[in-house]
Formats: structure tokens, sequence, C-alpha cells
């Protein structure tokens, strides 16, 4: 089996992750008051995915160094569609809890493996190109997760999604039993905690981690606070809409040409990184001018700017790991992106609150600025 046939199924394990947290999360206050009974439930249900995340991804990560990627990607793929069917089966709402637990801890098994195989299976000069696809798979996991989860929440309710997505994990799992191959673990140099604090803490690695959860937080904040600025101003959920997907397919399309030039060398990972934060801060600041024309400019340099950050940090981070140790190294950058992914809405919520949503945007933007200054003092390859 050619490593060109077996990452067709990381791509459809980065397209499960970001479909199945977007497609639930974006349909269960609209549609499902079977099982969502107040805004508490829906915030509860919502942090409990993400909170999974954020604790299980760096253990998950290091387990599959330990044991083998290939094992903790298909473990977490058939968790991930049971944890689904354990809902889809079930007649009572409260099962919603311990599917919705499931599936987050099940994502944050396999994403940092997937991440660590694309790493592993492809050379060093090809890195950018794997994790552009990787990237643009995930996007748009991202962009039809909403749209297709209210499709099937519209036609057979919040258990039909489920079921979907479980027939989804199960499909994939098979998928990347039969095509990707065995990966075994490398030797590993006996590591203290001061050696694993020592290497996070490195340049090497914070730089890219950085640009990575500042590039989420955009993101974030731009899928959830562009439509309240629209809606500001007087445009429909048409315009609003629009500026959303434009968002999520200049961020998709960017992806495969930002690690393609930097496989041909006509990009730098430093000068990538830079760009994307510039680009994504302008982006922001262009959603402080009024009316459709600055609503779409900002949709269009965000998604770029995120789009030309995701694959060259992930790249970055490969190139400056021992191979040993990519699972570790993923699962902590994921759980960096996590952080962005909730700090960003954060920060430009609280400054909202105070003042008004654009200072929200501006602040974000001048974070982003001081990252990209950072990231211009540090030689990266």
């Amino acid at each position: 089996m050619s490593a060109r046939a077996a990452m067709w199924p990381l791509y459809a394990a980065g397209f499960t992750t970001a479909f199945g947290a977007h497609a639930v999360a974006a349909n269960l206050g609209g549609f499902s008051s079977d099982a969502v009974t107040s805004l508490l439930v829906l915030g509860g249900l919502l942090a409990l995915y993400d909170g999974a995340e954020v604790l299980l991804k760096p253990v998950f990560g290091t387990l599959a160094d330990r044991v083998g990627a290939r094992p903790v990607l298909l473990g977490g793929l058939l968790a991930f569609a049971a944890a689904s069917a354990l809902y889809a089966l079930a007649d009572s709402p409260g099962w919603l809890w311990a599917a919705r637990l499931g599936q987050g801890a099940a994502a944050s098994a396999f994403s940092p493996a997937a991440s660590a195989l694309v790493a592993r299976l492809n050379p060093g000069a090809k890195h950018g190109r794997a994790f552009g696809g990787y990237g643009f798979y995930k996007s748009l996991g991202y962009t039809l997760g909403p749209l297709l989860g209210g499709v099937l929440v519209w036609a057979g309710g919040l258990r039909l999604l489920f079921a979907v997505t479980a027939g989804l994990g199960l499909a994939v799992a098979l998928w990347a039993a039969l095509a990707v191959p065995a990966v075994p673990p490398l030797p590993r140099a006996r590591q203290t905690v001061l050696d694993l604090a020592r290497r996070l803490g490195s340049r090497a690695f914070l730089t890219p981690t950085a640009a990575l959860a500042g590039a989420t937080a955009a993101l974030s904040v731009g899928v959830g606070f562009l439509p309240v600025s629209g809606a500001a101003a007087g445009l429909g959920t048409v315009a609003t809409g629009a500026a959303a997907s434009t968002l999520a397919a200049s961020a998709a399309l960017v992806q495969p040409l930002a690690g393609r030039a930097l496989d041909a060398g006509r990009l730098s990972t430093r000068t990538g990184l830079t760009a994307g934060l510039l680009t994504t801060a302008a982006g922001l600041a262009a959603a402080m001018l009024p009316g459709l024309g600055g609503l779409l400019a900002a949709a269009v340099l965000i998604g770029a700017g995120t789009g030309l950050i995701t694959p060259l940090g992930f790249a970055a981070l490969a190139a400056t790991t021992p191979a040993e140790r990519l699972g570790q190294t993923m699962g902590s950058a994921e759980l960096g992106r996590e952080l962005g992914d909730a700090g960003g809405p954060l920060l430009v919520a609280g400054v909202a609150t105070v003042s008004f949503l654009g200072y929200g945007f501006a602040a974000l933007a001048g974070l982003l600025a001081v990252l990209a200054a950072l990231t211009v003092r540090h030689r990266a390859p």
C-alpha cells in the first residue's frame, strides 16, 4: 500500500473530528428541545466535548508514541463510533451527556494520532503538502458540519445525526485498518519531566504552537462574531451566512497552496507564519469596518491567514520533533489550539462587554500582531 493511499483515511479522520464537533454543536440548541432543555444544559454539553479534548489530547498523543499511532487512531475512531451510537440507540435524552463526553474523549485519541501519522508517513520534504491536505479536509468538516447536521436533525432528529456520525466513525476506522500501514513505535530515550518541560518550553515548540493557537482563536471569533457584527449593521442572515462560508472556504483553499509553497522552497516557515498572523490581524481590523464590504473582507483575510498558518505550524513542529515523540508534540500542540479556540471568543466578548464589539476585534488583532513580531525573531526552518 502506497503512502499516498494511506493518507486518504487520515484525511477522512481529520474530516470526522471536525464534522463530529461542529455538526452536533451547531444543532444542539436549535432543534433538540427533547434533549436540551435550557441554556445551562446547552453550555454544559458544549463544554463537555471541548473539556475532554483539552485534558486528554496530550495523554493520547504520548500513548501514540508508546504503543504506535495506528492502534490509537483505530481505537479512537471505533470509540467515536460507539459513543455516537450510544445516544442514537438510547431512549433517554440523559445518554446525550455520556455520548458527547465519549465523542470528545475519542476525538482526543484519533486526532493527534492522525497528525503524527501524517508526519511519519511522509518525508520531511513533503510535510507541507501533507499537512495542507489534512487541513483542507478538516476545514471541509468544519464547513459542512453545521449545514449537513442541520439537514439531518431536520429530517430525523438529533438521534439521526448521531447515527450518521457513528457510521462515519466506523467506516473511517475500517478504511484506516485496511489502508494505513503499521508504523511501529520508535525506540525512545528516557524522558524526565524536566526534559519534557524543556522541550515544550523551547521556542521551536512555542512559536508554531502560539501561531496555531492564535489562528484558531481568530477562526472561532470570525465564525462566532462576524454574524453578530453583520446583524448589528442591518445585514440579513443570507449575508452573514455567506460571510461565514467565505471564511471557511478561504481557509480550506489556502492550506494546500501554503503547504506546496513550503515544500517547494518558495516560502519559509518563519515568513509564512508571520504573514499568516499579520493577514489574520488585518482581517480582524477589517471586521471593524461597517457594511457588507468590511464583513466579506474580514472573512477572506481571516480565512486566508489561518489557512496559511495551519499547515506551516504543524510542518514546523514535525521538523523539529524527534520522530519517537511526534504524538506527544502533536497532542500538546492540539491543546494549544483548543485553548485558543476558547480564549479568543472570551477575549473578544470580555472587551466588547465593557466597550463595543469593534474594540474586541482590535484587541485580538493586536495580540496577533505581537505574536507576528515574536515570530520574526525566531529562526524557524
